[in-house]
């Protein structure tokens, strides 16, 4: 129901503004002279130019993305209209139609251009967490939300796997959503060999997210061949399993919230206080149980850290997460959330940036 409903609205938020968008060309001096003399040209023409930049917006970036990159348009001319309207008032000067033109594409582009940065340019986020409950240091790696085909190939997860194995991590955790309905099999194929010559003294694990699995038949292959090619590379999937490494280190992987089958975290075995319990969660929505459970550290993913501006609030506002990035103590309970390695559908991040985490535990 809600998202439908947010679906009709942001449709006819849509609508609007391209309606708005084709006014504010029609305002543009060339335009003007194009069409002065014509009631139909000037309705057809800034018509056909925004018919013009939504089909270009498509083939440049899909159906998805071209929204977004179209919205940002709308309102950051919107905004520039705004600081217009307010110099006007305020000290009695017209600002041209066509320099809010300008400089509403200008920001538009400056703006997404940053944003495409930070989607495609994969930064190292550390977190250092203390215990007593381990006789060593562990370092661990994480990386959700890579999204295979959409800011990164197979051949680029490979290359940063390779910036991640220079750090020496004792473990590799796959924390959801490694491919989407969009991935090329190639790409996927590609990753899981690039992971199955990973090498971690504690091995590589994965836990689905809720992409994984696909949503349509688009999907290029099979959750049994995304699954076959994770397990013949050395990778262990964990769907609500646990696995205890010594006696000092356990991890717990759990399915996705959207599994109808996952346990609940009653269902797992209390835990040992002198035994540290990591437990993979793609989804962070579950934190009181989480913290009750007294689990030592939970890794997520899922939120992308936002995203798109401001789109990370609404998770929180609606109750789908507990926490949209970062670091959190609830008790003795640390909680981090990554914003992934990539993201879904969309090539721009601009309420965040791509990353994967390295925890020292120490």
């Amino acid at each position: 129901m809600f998202w439908g409903l947010l679906f009709i609205i942001l449709f006819s938020l849509m609508c609007t503004g391209l309606v708005y968008l084709g006014k504010k060309i029609k305002g543009v001096s060339l335009i003007k002279k194009l069409t002065d003399k014509s009631k139909a040209a000037g309705i057809i023409l800034p018509a056909v130019i925004v018919i013009l930049i939504t089909s270009l917006c498509v083939i440049a970036f899909k159906m998805f993305a071209a929204i977004v990159v179209l919205l940002h348009l709308i309102l950051i001319w919107l905004l520039c209209d705004l600081i217009s309207f307010i110099i006007k008032k305020l000290w009695k000067k017209t600002v041209k139609a066509d320099i809010t033109a300008i400089a509403a594409v200008l920001l538009t582009a400056i703006y997404l251009g940053i944003g495409w940065y930070y989607a495609h340019h994969v930064f190292e986020t550390a977190y250092t967490i203390q215990t007593d409950k381990l006789d060593e240091p562990l370092r661990i790696v994480a990386i959700a939300d890579s999204h295979l085909s959409v800011t990164l190939d197979g051949e680029a997860f490979a290359s940063e796997l390779e910036r991640i194995e220079a750090l020496s991590p004792d473990v590799l955790f796959i924390v959801g959503d490694l491919v989407d309905d969009d991935s090329d099999k190639e790409d996927m194929i590609f990753a899981c060999e690039a992971l199955g010559e990973f090498e971690a003294t504690h091995g590589v694990y994965y836990v689905y997210g809720n992409h994984d699995k696909g949503y349509s038949d688009s999907i290029e292959f099979s959750d049994e061949e995304l699954r076959k090619a994770l397990t013949d590379n050395g990778v262990t999937i964990l769907e609500d399993d646990v696995i205890d490494i010594g006696d000092k280190l356990r991890i717990i992987g759990r399915k996705d919230r959207s599994d109808d089958e996952r346990n609940t975290m009653d269902m797992f075995a209390e835990n040992p206080d002198d035994r540290y319990t990591i437990v993979l969660d793609h989804q962070p929505n579950n934190y009181d149980a989480q913290e009750k459970s007294g689990v030592d550290l939970v890794i997520s993913g899922h939120t992308h850290g936002g995203h798109i501006f401001p789109a990370g609030f609404v998770g929180l506002l609606i109750g789908a997460n507990d926490k949209v990035y970062g670091h959190e103590k609830r008790g003795n309970t640390d909680f981090i959330v990554t914003s992934g390695i990539s993201g879904w559908a969309i090539p721009f991040k601009t309420g965040c940036i791509s990353e994967y985490i390295v925890i020292d535990i120490e």
